[in-house]
């Protein structure tokens, strides 16, 4: 095993502290460049693993791969050794991380009522849906604000499936399927 550096051995450590040996977030001031080349040698060396994100658990990505999903990274077992964990402990961590059938996990819960996200889901669940206008005026948000709350809160976290139609008389309209 390599000598490991200290930003490698934090970021093992941070995920060895956490019951499901998640290695994100990462230590805090470790972003942008310095922690794609750290984490990249990391998992190069076998000491992190890329897994599909749990989005329901409420995990953190490591990044988003644009279907609305996205991968989180865990430590290994080879991670966890190279930090002095027992391979009981290290069995224990990684039996968390893929719960059998009999757990399940909740669903992300509902808004809050009275909020505009709130609000913004019933004007798109409403029969005849919403266009960006409409949605600004009763929010107040900018058009940019509306499309990035279609996009990142409804689709990606929230995991709801918006249309949009163009209509002769109101432009493009918004609608979530299924509602």
């Amino acid at each position: 095993m390599p000598d490991l550096t200290d930003t490698q051995i934090r970021i093992l450590e941070l995920a060895a502290a956490r019951n499901d040996a998640l290695a994100v977030p990462l230590p805090k001031g470790l972003h942008g460049a310095a922690a794609k080349k750290a984490v990249a040698r990391m998992t190069d060396l076998g000491l992190l693993e890329e897994v599909d994100a749990n989005i329901a658990r409420g995990e953190a990505l490591w990044r988003e791969t644009g279907d609305g999903h996205g991968t989180t990274l865990i430590a290994t077992e080879a991670g966890l050794a190279a930090i002095g964990l027992s391979p009981a402990e290290i069995r224990t961590r990684l039996d968390r991380r893929n719960p059998g059938p009999e757990r399940s996990y909740t669903e992300p819960s509902a808004p809050r009522a009275g909020t505009k996200q709130a609000r913004l889901i019933e004007m798109l669940s409403a029969p005849g849906g919403a266009t960006i206008a409409e949605i600004s005026d009763e929010t107040g948000w900018q058009a940019h604000t509306v499309r990035g709350a279609i996009s990142g809160t409804l689709r990606k976290k929230l995991g709801l499936t918006v249309e949009a139609t163009a209509e002769p008389e109101r432009g493009r309209v918004y609608r979530i399927v299924g509602s």
